[in-house]
């Protein structure tokens, strides 16, 4: 790759307002474009989806785009980068193969069973295979965690809290496709972004996600309603129990077996009585931790994906914005269900002191509407989480639109970690 680049970022979230971003920050990007954007995006956006592998492409040629980097993961599941490669395009983010760590859960349950990293006990059904998967948590006599195995936009996990919800949980989820049930885990979940050049990684500062939708960590699982970062009781020694036990085990293994793992690997975890356990794989950055983790990179983000296309990752250090980053989502109402969208967003200009990330936004008529479940990430700075949300949910009150809705109580249960 040359100095400076004709960049493409893919997708249409926050995580991709906040990627285009800092990559528009530096100086070896000469041309950024997005495909295809959102209303907040920096740089030429196309009109053109995510998962239109052949139009990426052809986007690709006619911009002479010399670097790709894919944001969702159902492009990278649908084997776009494969694609980009064969086209002679450089691209950041696993093969399509590789995808299948995220879009197949009994695969990567599979693959971290194999590597023996540390999980909860688990089993995998195909679909219809009900009567087996009823069974099986009769037999296992605990509380579980009922997940779809392939993509489902983190809203794939249902947490029952009963006999006769589990079993609801499992007929539903079995008639849609193959599942996994899990053990039910008491702790902290946190994720942790890592990098890889096929040989070496570079982890990101720990966050943590809000997932569910109701104030008290209650109701139905979104794509998250806000993350935090750094996570206050993630000390030194429980990041490297994370390096040593997790993260280089994983890159490692790869390696032993011949897989070549360029791009963003997440790793979901959850802390039980100080130990990280490993709950779930993503192939690319999590949102809305990205949201988060990404404005307190101080090193150049360009410079970090020509390492790992040079395979030189092992020459780099992260220079890491020591302040806590916090932000909240704005999500549309009735969310994570039926919701309505083109609904005209007033105040963005009014913000001051937070950054806001588009995620579900559009242009229509010259002004901002919504155009998705999760439409704004408010991310704010501060000297410690506390002082950071705060400046968040002030400028959310700026904020309005028909039937908006965000969380109140971000972080609230981090107060005394």
């Amino acid at each position: 790759m040359t100095n400076t680049l004709n960049i493409l970022v893919v997708g249409s979230g926050a995580r991709e307002h906040a990627l285009a971003t800092k990559i528009s920050e530096s100086p070896r990007c000469a041309t950024l474009h997005v495909a295809p954007g959102n209303a907040g995006t920096p740089g030429t956006r196309h009109h053109v989806a995510a998962t239109d592998v052949s139009g990426i492409v052809s986007l690709c040629h006619t911009n002479h785009i010399s670097l790709v980097v894919v944001g969702p993961e159902a492009p990278l599941a649908a084997g776009l980068v494969d694609a980009l490669l064969a086209a002679g395009v450089a691209a950041f983010g696993p093969s399509q193969a590789l995808a299948r760590l995220e879009s197949d859960k009994s695969y990567a349950r599979a693959i971290a069973h194999s590597l023996n990293l540390p999980g909860p006990r688990y089993a995998a059904f195909a679909q219809g295979e009900t009567n087996a998967a009823l069974q099986w948590w009769k037999d296992f006599g605990a509380n579980i965690v009922v997940k779809q195995s392939g993509l489902a936009g983190g809203k794939g996990v249902v947490v029952p809290n009963s006999a006769q919800e589990t079993a609801e949980a499992i007929r539903e989820a079995l008639l849609v496709g193959d599942v996994v049930l899990e053990e039910r885990l008491i702790g902290t979940e946190c994720s942790m972004i890592a990098m890889s050049d096929g040989k070496t990684s570079v982890a990101f500062p720990l966050a943590q996600d809000h997932k569910r939708i109701g104030e008290g960590d209650t109701g139905l699982n979104t794509g998250g309603m806000g993350a935090i970062s750094p996570v206050p009781f993630a000390d030194a020694i429980l990041l490297e129990k994370i390096e040593t036990r997790i993260v280089k085990p994983t890159i490692e293994g790869f390696q032993k077996d011949g897989i070549e793992y360029k791009g963003f690997v997440f790793i979901g975890l959850i802390i039980v009585k100080g130990e990280p356990i490993v709950i779930e794989y993503n192939v690319r950055m999590g949102d809305p931790e990205t949201e988060v983790v990404i404005p307190r990179l101080k090193s150049d983000l360009v410079e970090l994906f020509q390492a790992v296309a040079d395979e030189k990752l092992d020459e780099v250090t992260l220079e890491i914005d020591e302040r806590s980053a916090t932000t909240i989502m704005v999500v549309s109402g009735g969310y994570p269900e039926d919701y309505e969208k083109g609904k005209v967003i007033l105040g963005i200009e009014k913000v001051a002191d937070s950054i806001v990330f588009h995620a579900g936004t559009k242009l229509e008529n010259g002004q901002v509407v919504s155009n998705g479940g999760r439409v704004l990430a408010v991310t704010s700075f501060g000297e410690n989480f506390q002082e950071a949300i705060k400046k968040s949910y002030q400028n959310i009150d700026k904020l309005h639109f028909d039937k908006m809705y965000f969380r109140k109580d971000i972080g609230k249960d981090l107060d005394n970690s």
